[in-house]
């Protein structure tokens, strides 16, 4: 196959795009370094996932003080979405915009909601995604309602509604891919952190690849990892290096897209580095590797000794009621609950006695407290001697701390005379973004509004690597709606003839 595109990487952005670009007849090669993820007695062993790390890779990156650590990143077929806990929320029309925060302010986005929303319903259409309109105060215009109604609240989870709302909030549904029956089918479990093997996640591979790998001109080879980019002397990338199997090929390809996550994407670029390029590929602006953000989280869980949580998934509530600017308060994020904390993964992640996690799972309501981490050119991946180094600058921790007091306030409030958290650290890998942001200035920014680089024609990247802004939702939704964006634009300017 002599593919007229090549995608790099198969995780929401890069399985997005080739859902995309496949009915254009074209023919698309996906690479992915990982393998495909197969049934396996570790797929519902919460010991083996949330305290052996049974899935996770075993590379090492550095800290700001080339201190190694382990990222937790998963590579395989459908990338860390295999993992994810399948919220699929759209960006706030105020994200869109410059923000006032506590710890700054942010730049903002070349283009608007407006611009993105057509992409939003489609993405929400190609994950199957259950939700309703009408019960967030926050909640975007929609052109459209979702394809499905959301998931119902299991019995303690409609008591817990109420409760939030007598304590004055607007609690309402996540926007949810997952096919709930068929996951309980295929064991009881919560479903945040569990791998989808069994399809009930409508995650990168089970919706975007499936999609796409319908049409015969789209294939995708896994052990291929990407080493370099190669440019011509048009300063276009002209071929690409991967490694498989311990053997080296180069393949050759008009169009290249970059899909690795974002710090994958800017340590290839980095990597490429040549006599043109010296500080890297698209990296004329000097922003490759810059602005990494990664949410600040904490996990609460609200208990009271007497009363029991009997809900086995859970995830379908969230709180936005302190997402924007009111009253003088600055934004301060987003609440939504986590999959269920059971007794084993809370001994497995904790290391408490199995008998004291048990009895504080079963009787606590588990939630998860999101607030935004700002761009920040100093807060960046670099490489030293080949290996990947993360400086994560975190920033606007004062609001987090806000959200997460005025939280466990309102859950006293709401009934839960004990509330603990735990903050997470820069070991969990969701929601890192940033790197190669987006923007329509090539001096200041990596790619243009349809991820286009800006100093190479034929090269476009289409994960979370071109978040000008993190937000404080789950990007996976809106990488999805900037690949279908993306795709059309190829479509019309590249495959029109």
């Amino acid at each position: 196959m002599h593919p007229d595109v090549v995608i790099i990487g198969s995780g929401m952005g890069g399985a997005t795009l080739a859902a995309a670009l496949a009915p254009t007849g074209r023919r698309i090669l996906i690479l992915e370094r990982g393998p495909h993820l197969r049934p396996s007695p570790q797929d519902r062993d919460a010991a083996a996932i949330f305290g052996d790390g049974t899935f996770r890779s075993d590379e090492d990156w550095l800290d700001g003080t080339d201190t190694p650590f382990n990222p937790g990143n998963f590579y395989n077929v459908g990338g860390n979405s295999k993992f994810y806990g399948a919220a699929l929320i759209r960006y706030r029309e105020t994200d869109f915009a410059p923000v006032n925060h506590k710890g700054g302010r942010t730049p903002g986005w070349p283009i608007s909601y407006a611009d993105l929303e057509q992409d939003y319903q489609a993405a929400e259409h190609l994950y199957a995604v259950r939700g309703t309109c009408g019960e967030d105060p926050t909640e975007p215009p929609h052109s459209a309602g979702y394809p499905h109604a959301p998931i119902p609240d299991e019995a303690d989870i409609v008591d817990l509604r109420a409760r939030l709302k007598a304590a004055g909030l607007h609690p309402s549904s996540i926007p949810l891919g997952v096919d709930l029956a068929d996951w309980l089918s295929a064991g009881q479990t919560t479903w945040d952190g569990y791998p989808n093997t069994c399809g009930a996640k409508m995650d990168a591979e089970t919706c975007g690849l499936k999609t796409a790998l319908a049409h015969p001109n789209v294939e995708l080879r896994t052990g291929c990892r990407v080493t370099a980019l190669l440019t011509g002397t048009d300063d276009q990338i002209e071929s690409i290096v991967v490694d498989s199997g311990g053997s080296s090929e180069t393949i050759k390809t008009p169009i290249v897209v970059v899909a690795a996550g974002a710090v994958q994407t800017a340590a290839l670029f980095l990597a490429s580095a040549n006599d043109n390029w010296p500080t890297g590929l698209a990296n004329r602006s000097d922003q490759v590797g810059r602005n990494f953000m990664n949410h600040n989280c904490s996990a609460l869980l609200a208990l009271h000794p007497l009363r029991r949580n009997r809900a086995v998934y859970q995830k379908t509530l969230m709180v936005n009621d302190f997402y924007l600017a009111s009253d003088g308060a600055p934004p301060l994020g987003n609440v939504q609950m986590l999959g269920k904390i059971t007794g084993p993964i809370l001994a497995a992640s904790s290391k408490l006695p199995a008998w004291l996690a048990g009895w504080i799972a079963a009787r606590s309501f588990d939630f998860y407290a999101m607030s935004e981490d700002l761009p920040n050119p100093e807060s960046r991946v670099t490489l030293t001697a080949g290996q990947i180094k993360l400086d994560w600058q975190r920033s606007n921790w004062d609001a987090h701390e806000m959200l997460v007091a005025k939280l466990k306030r309102i859950l006293r409030r709401a009934g839960f005379p004990v509330v603990l958290s735990q903050s997470f650290d820069r070991r969990t890998p969701s929601h890192q973004c940033g790197t190669a942001r987006m923007g329509a200035d090539p001096k200041s920014s990596v790619v243009d509004t349809f991820c286009r680089s800006h100093d190479h024609r034929n090269l476009f990247i289409v994960d979370a690597s071109v978040l000008p802004t993190s937000a404080a939702v789950n990007p996976a939704l809106t990488i999805a709606a900037l690949a279908l964006r993306a795709g059309r634009h190829i479509a019309e300017t590249e495959f029109a003839a």
